[in-house]
């Protein structure tokens, strides 16, 4: 069934009759217009149709940072595909996982890893391997026709997959979060909608693509108003801040406003010309918030999403953005705060689980019926795994999480994960991985070992094994030593007390 809410015509809607619009400026001055993105667009839809990809077929891509990324995204959605975007730090252990889990007919990856993961891509069943560098080249490239006439996107329903993205829970096995057409384009709308985007914006866009805050908020909106964005590969502050003159909008996570904060030439001047900085993806600090106000005479707006779900909540546009608190819900969106175990709302002011119900909320996990069950109650509220409490103005403040998650630079890290690779190795006992306050990033990744009687390995040595292991994010910063782990009556390690004993170790070594 052919549907209005296909996320393929949403995205082009606010081009139409404007080919010649720009859309995005690189920071060497190269430009490119709407027509010319949309046509490229058509162009890869057309080479992943001739490389066998059907309605529902994914593409999975591990590529770094580029407007042709962009485009495959574009091409993936116009061909009726489902975009699954991967982390370029994931080493080759953790892609296996993806791979054989989601199954795509179609891989792209970095030319450079391209001879490893044509062997990986075999072993895992996928049907075929393209590559796209980081200036646009590749078999990708290569495989694109040179012209195409009258496409017609890929007839899809409001329901159908349009991308999904890994998140994982404490069990360290990941899952594949469905993400609709509908998902997508209800959220583009809404944020459109509460942060007052349109055509004469321009986003300075710094944020990776291969997760929810790059790629589904700051790009959809982008192509959602019609707006133009200053492409960034990379987050550099200097560059940033001298290109605020020329642009309206920042998206960031809170280690970018601290960044920026460093700098001697932040200043209410250099902010003149921006109407909005917007904050997510983890906690922004209270104390950052306040000296961004002073430094600036802007206050950041802070919101709150997750894979499964992407926005929920926003301070607002216009009126009190309230530090400590990720603001209201978005229209359409619904929140509570409930009982864990029985799902009862509770009185205003109690902290409870964060549920959440709406349009924005995924179609469940990938392949995992039950685990889908177990995480939505019965009237359709996804419970979060957030711990919160709204206040008399309807602001929501998160307070912690029932769950291990790590959010650190803005990205999740899932404590199981880490410390099942840490107990195989020889030596080793047991392990416990948490999440500390950082200055920089929110939560820096802590480990504490316990070694089998009579070893003597030391950091230095667990964190090699890491490395080549875990994408650089998931890394231990520190890790402990002890004889034994902290345990309550019933044998459970009390990871409170852990987080208790390490919580100034990046406080005290940060300056």
């Amino acid at each position: 069934m052919y549907d209005t809410n296909h996320l393929a015509l949403h995205l082009r809607s606010a081009s139409v009759g404007r080919d010649n619009a720009l859309y995005a400026e690189m920071l060497d001055g190269t430009k490119l217009t709407y027509g010319e993105m949309f046509s490229a667009a058509e162009k890869n839809a057309s080479a992943l149709q001739l490389a066998g990809l059907k309605p529902g077929d994914r593409v999975a891509a591990q590529v770094e940072k580029s407007i042709e990324s962009i485009q495959l995204y574009l091409g993936t959605v116009l061909a009726g595909g489902v975009f699954l975007p991967l982390n370029t730090a994931y080493t080759v252990s953790e892609l296996e996982y993806f791979l054989r889990d989601a199954q795509p007919l179609i891989f792209v990856c970095d030319p450079k890893k391209s001879d490893t993961l044509q062997v990986l891509a075999d072993q895992t069943g996928v049907g075929k391997l393209f590559t796209l560098s980081v200036e646009g080249l590749g078999s990708l490239k290569d495989a694109l026709p040179k012209h195409v006439v009258n496409f017609k996107e890929v007839a899809r329903g409001k329901d159908d997959l349009a991308a999904f993205l890994y998140t994982s829970g404490t069990t360290g096995r990941s899952k594949g979060a469905m993400l609709t057409h509908n998902n997508l384009v209800s959220n583009a709308e809404s944020l459109c909608e509460c942060w007052q985007f349109d055509n004469t914006d321009v986003l300075i866009h710094a944020l990776p693509l291969f997760h929810i805050h790059g790629l589904f908020v700051a790009t959809n909106i982008t192509f959602f108003a019609g707006s133009s964005m200053i492409f960034m590969p990379r987050f550099d502050s200097e560059t940033i801040i001298a290109v605020m003159y020329r642009a309206t909008v920042l998206m960031g996570v809170p280690t970018f406003y601290v960044r920026l904060l460093e700098s001697a030439n932040l200043c209410a001047q250099a902010v003149a010309h921006m109407r909005l900085f917007i904050s997510g993806s983890a906690p922004l600090l209270a104390e950052t918030h306040k000296q961004w106000q002073n430094v600036t005479d802007t206050a950041i707006l802070e919101r709150y999403g997750m894979t499964e779900t992407n926005m929920n909540t926003s301070n607002p546009y216009k009126g009190e953005r309230r530090a400590g608190t990720v603001g209201m819900p978005l229209p359409g969106v619904e929140v509570r705060i409930a009982d864990a175990d029985s799902g009862q709302q509770l009185a205003q002011g109690e902290i409870g689980s964060v549920e959440i119900r709406g349009p924005n909320v995924f179609k469940g996990y990938w392949q995992m019926p039950e685990k889908t069950k177990q995480e939505f109650r019965d009237d359709g509220f996804f419970i979060t795994g957030d711990i919160g409490t709204i206040d008399g103005d309807n602001y929501l403040s998160i307070v912690g999480r029932s769950k291990d998650l790590i959010i650190s630079g803005g990205y999740n890290v899932y404590p199981k994960e880490i410390e099942i690779i840490l107990d195989d190795i020889e030596g080793v006992y047991e392990s416990a991985v948490i999440g500390v306050p950082h200055p920089d990033f929110g939560e820096g990744v802590l480990a504490v070992v316990v070694l089998v009687a009579g070893q003597s390995l030391n950091e230095s040595h667990l964190k090699t094994i890491l490395k080549h292991k875990l994408a650089p994010y998931k890394r231990p910063k520190n890790i402990f030593f002890v004889e034994e782990l902290p345990r309550n009556t019933m044998g459970k390690v009390l990871k409170n007390t852990l987080r208790d004993q390490h919580k100034d170790n990046f406080i005290k070594h940060s300056g």
